[in-house]
């Protein structure tokens, strides 16, 4: 990445072990720029929600050190990390324990002991930028659909300001219309300023939205390009047991017909086709 960009976040030869044993991660180096919209991929157990969880200070690494914005996560407090990094975890309900979707969304401006009346503000600013209707304030979050608690729990961390949202696996249990909903709205939040790190296993997610991958395998960071570049890299994707979208393994496999590598979306692939066939009629004048 380029030294011009501001590295929010700094991953420096992380290790991390579980009490039981379990070694998470190994040695990792990382950087997060302002305003990156980036994923986190690879197979279950591959370190992606460990690496995430030790970003947000959920986690304190065994060795090496994590720094978020100027803070080092082993000498901050969650209640520090939490007005800079908000994490929103794959279940909602994991995060949800308040009986109104208001007291939800204010439990965390609360507790940094805020007069209500700028709660009251950055609840109704943070429903407003999540697209929830006042409506639901006074209603339970645990009865709305998995799509409105997931949109709560997101609230929830905006109240509290922070400037990078760590979502894992937004699309889990959505279907297509709500998986893009959400994601247009993560995107949404990126363009606002907010920089975003996903955890997937949608690579058509990722081709999607994320600038940038970064790819783990056995607690190991084996691969960080930006994403078009990322699914090219076929050879070493395979070792983390992933495959790029099925347009771009198609593209890939028409290579020899003109097509483009690192094709990431139908439409991508729908103006290269112009571009070969375009190509070819002006070959047949000659």
């Amino acid at each position: 990445m380029s030294s011009e960009k501001n590295a929010v976040i700094k991953v420096e030869n992380v290790s991390f072990t579980y009490p039981d044993g379990t070694v998470a991660l190994v040695n990792v180096d990382l950087e997060i720029y302002d305003r990156e919209f980036v994923a986190f991929i690879g197979q279950n157990g591959s370190g992606k929600t460990t690496l995430a969880k030790l970003i947000a200070g959920l986690l304190k690494p065994t060795e090496g050190r994590v720094i978020v914005y100027g803070m080092d996560t082993r000498k901050s407090s969650i209640h520090q990390l939490a007005t800079h990094v908000g994490y929103v975890f794959q279940n909602p309900d994991h995060q949800l324990f308040n009986m109104t979707v208001y007291d939800e969304v204010a439990f965390g401006p609360r507790n940094l002991m805020l007069p209500e009346e700028e709660v009251r503000k950055r609840v109704m600013e943070s429903i407003k930028i999540v697209g929830l209707s006042e409506e639901y304030l006074n209603e339970s979050p645990f009865f709305l659909p998995k799509g409105l608690r997931q949109r709560v729990a997101i609230a929830s961390i905006l109240a509290l300001r922070p400037k990078t949202i760590i979502v894992d696996e937004p699309t889990t249990g959505q279907d297509f219309k709500q998986s893009i909903e959400i994601m247009d709205f993560l995107k949404h939040l990126n363009k606002l300023g907010h920089t975003i790190i996903i955890i997937t296993h949608e690579m058509e997610i990722v081709a999607r939205y994320a600038d940038r991958t970064v790819v783990l395998a056995n607690g190991r960071k084996i691969l960080d390009e930006p994403t078009r570049i990322a699914f090219t890299r076929t050879d070493v994707l395979a070792k983390a047991f992933v495959k790029p979208p099925q347009i771009t393994r198609l593209a890939q496999a028409l290579t020899d017909l003109g097509f483009r590598r690192d094709i990431l979306t139908v439409d991508e692939m729908v103006e290269d086709t112009k571009r070969i066939l375009e190509r070819n009629r002006k070959y047949r004048r000659r």
